[in-house]
C-alpha cells in the first residue's frame, strides 16, 4: 500500500515539475521573442540609417561629377573659342595675303605688258639700228648683223663683269669678317708642336768596338739584318753610332728597336739578330695600336678596333715631311673647333677629321686614290655616310653632301699650308709658279705674268688699250676659276690683275 502511494507521489511530483517546467519554458520563449523582436528593431533602424547614409553620398558623388563635368564642359568652351579666335585670325592673314597676292598678280601683269612694250620697243630700235648701218656704213644685212652682235657681246660682258664685281664684294664683305673670326678663333685655340719625318735613324753606341760587332764576320751580321728588315745600315767614320737608312718608316722603326736591343744585350750574331727582330715586329705591332688608341682618346671619339691599327699607322707615315698622325690630330681639333663656332657637331667634325687621311695608310698596297681607299675603309668598318663622304670629299673628287666635307677641308688647308708644316721638292716648286704663270698667259690681253710668295700670289699686267676696268675684274675671275679646276695646290692663290696706263715724254 506504501508503495502504490510512494508511486502516485511521484507521479503528481512529475506532473507538477512538468508544469512548472513548461511555464519556465513559455517564459523563456517569450523573452527571446521579445529580444528578437528588439535585435529585428534595431537592425531595421540601422538598415534606415545605412540606407539614408549610401543615398547622401550618393547624392554627393552625383553633385562632384556634375560639377567636374561642368567644369571640363567649360574648359572645352573656352578651348573652342580660342581656336575660332585662332582661325579667325588665321582667315584675317589668309585674307590679307590674298589680296596682297592679287596686288601682286596686277602688278605682274602689268610688268609683263611693260615687257611687252619694251620688247615691241626694242624690236624697232634694233630695226632702226639695221637700217641706220645699212644706210650709213653700206653693209649687208648679214655683216650688219654680225657688227651688232659683236656690240652687243661687248655690252654684255662689261655689264656682267660689273655685276660680278658687285656680287662678289658684296659677299666677301659679308663672309670675310665671320671667316676669319672663325678661322682665327680655331688657330688660336689649338697650337701644336710639329716635327718633320726622315728617311734615316741614328742607334747610339757604347763604344766604337760595337761596329765590329755590328758588321760581324766578313759582314754575315750586317748582312743578316738588312736581310730580315729590308733596312740599309750604314757604319762610317760617325763615333759611337750607325745609322738605318729606309723609306719605309715602319721597317725603319723596326730596325731601330731591334738594332738598340742588341747593342743592350751586347750579343751580335745571326740567331740573336733573328729573335730580336722578331721581337721588334711584335713589339712595334703594339706600338701602332697604342698610338691609334691614343689618337682616339686624345680626339674623344670611339673607333672601331679594325680601323685603330690604321690609325697608327699614321705615326710612321708622313706627306711632304708633316707627320701624318699629328696632322690627322691637328685637323681633327681644328675642324670640331670651327664646327663648335658654327654650332655643328664637334664630335662628327672631330671624328671625320681624324679619319680623313685613313687611306694613307694603305694607299702603298692598294690602288686608288687615298680619298678613295680612305672612304672604302669607313664604310667597310660601319662609319655614317656622312664621314665616309667627308673623307671622300676633302680633296674634291666627289660632290660633298654636307657641311662637313667643307670643314675637313678647311681644317686639312690650314695644317697643311701654316708656315712649318710641310716641304716640297725646288722642281715641284718651279713647276708649280711655271704652271700659274702659263695658265695666266693663256688669256686675251695680259702682257705679264709673274708669280710670288711660293705660288700663292699671281701678278697679272694687262694692256689698258685691250682690257677695260671691267673686264680686268672679269678676267681675274675666270683666272680664278681656270686655276682651281687645273691646279692641284694647297691653300689660296691670290690673284692680283693689274690694269695701268703710263705715258712718258722727255722735255728738253
Amino acid at each position: 500500500m506504501f508503495t502504490i502511494y510512494l508511486v502516485l507521489a511521484g507521479i503528481v511530483a512529475l506532473g507538477i515539475g512538468f508544469l512548472v517546467g513548461r511555464e519556465q519554458y513559455k517564459r523563456k520563449v517569450a523573452l527571446k521573442a521579445e529580444e528578437a523582436a528588439g535585435i529585428i528593431d534595431r537592425a531595421r533602424k540601422t538598415g534606415e540609417n545605412i540606407k539614408k547614409e549610401k543615398i547622401l553620398e550618393g547624392q554627393q558623388k552625383i553633385q562632384d561629377e556634375r560639377d567636374r563635368l561642368e567644369a571640363k564642359f567649360k574648359e572645352k568652351e573656352k578651348e573652342l573659342e580660342r581656336q575660332e579666335q585662332r582661325l579667325r585670325r588665321k582667315t584675317d592673314r589668309l585674307s590679307k595675303k590674298s589680296n596682297q597676292l592679287e596686288k601682286v598678280e596686277d602688278s605682274l601683269k602689268e610688268d609683263q605688258e611693260e615687257v611687252q612694250r619694251l620688247k615691241r620697243k626694242g624690236k624697232k630700235l634694233i630695226k632702226k639700228e639695221k637700217q641706220y648701218l645699212e644706210e650709213v656704213a653700206g653693209l649687208s644685212e648679214e655683216e650688219a648683223k654680225d657688227k651688232l652682235m659683236k656690240r652687243i657681246k661687248k655690252e654684255s660682258e662689261r655689264y656682267f663683269a660689273r655685276k660680278v664685281n658687285e656680287i662678289k664684294n658684296r659677299a666677301e664683305e659679308k663672309a670675310e669678317a665671320k671667316s676669319r673670326q672663325i678661322l682665327a678663333t680655331a688657330m688660336q685655340r689649338y697650337a701644336a708642336e710639329q716635327a718633320e719625318g726622315n728617311t734615316v735613324a741614328s742607334v747610339s753606341l757604347p763604344s766604337d768596338d760595337f761596329k765590329g760587332r755590328v758588321i760581324g764576320r766578313n759582314g754575315r751580321n750586317i748582312k743578316t739584318f738588312e736581310a730580315l728588315t729590308g733596312v740599309e745600315v750604314l757604319v762610317d767614320d760617325t763615333p759611337e753610332m750607325v745609322v738605318l737608312s729606309s723609306f719605309h718608316p715602319v721597317r725603319r722603326e723596326i730596325a731601330k728597336l731591334a738594332m738598340e736591343k742588341l747593342v743592350e744585350d751586347g750579343r751580335i750574331h745571326p740567331v740573336q739578330i733573328e729573335d730580336k727582330v722578331k721581337k721588334a715586329r711584335d713589339k712595334m705591332i703594339n706600338k701602332i695600336k697604342e698610338a691609334g688608341q691614343n689618337a682616339a682618346l686624345d680626339t674623344g671619339i670611339d673607333l672601331s678596333p679594325k680601323l685603330i691599327p690604321l690609325v697608327g699607322k699614321l705615326n710612321f707615315r708622313s706627306s711632304y715631311g708633316q707627320n701624318l698622325l699629328r696632322h690627322s690630330l691637328e685637323v681633327s681639333f681644328i675642324a670640331g673647333m670651327i664646327a663648335a663656332e658654327l654650332n655643328l657637331s664637334e664630335k662628327m667634325a672631330r671624328r671625320a677629321g681624324l679619319l680623313h687621311d685613313i687611306g694613307k695608310a694603305v694607299d702603298h698596297e692598294v690602288s686608288g686614290t687615298h680619298a678613295e681607299i680612305g672612304a672604302e675603309l669607313a664604310r667597310r668598318y660601319g662609319e655614317s655616310e656622312l664621314i665616309v663622304n667627308a673623307v671622300a670629299a676633302h680633296h674634291e673628287e666627289v660632290e660633298p653632301k654636307s657641311l662637313l666635307p667643307i670643314l675637313i677641308q678647311t681644317a686639312d688647308t690650314l695644317s697643311a699650308t701654316r708656315p712649318g708644316a710641310r716641304h716640297e721638292t725646288y722642281e715641284r716648286y718651279i713647276e708649280r709658279l711655271e704652271n700659274l704663270e702659263k695658265i695666266a698667259h693663256s688669256f686675251d690681253g695680259v702682257e705679264k705674268a709673274n708669280a710670288f710668295q711660293a705660288g700663292r700670289e699671281i701678278r697679272v699686267i694687262v694692256a689698258p688699250d685691250k682690257v677695260n676696268d671691267n673686264m680686268a675684274s672679269k678676267l681675274a675671275y675666270d683666272l680664278a676659276r681656270e686655276v682651281e679646276r687645273d691646279l692641284d695646290y694647297p691653300g689660296e692663290v691670290k690673284i692680283n690683275v693689274i690694269r695701268k696706263a703710263q705715258f712718258v715724254e722727255a722735255a728738253q
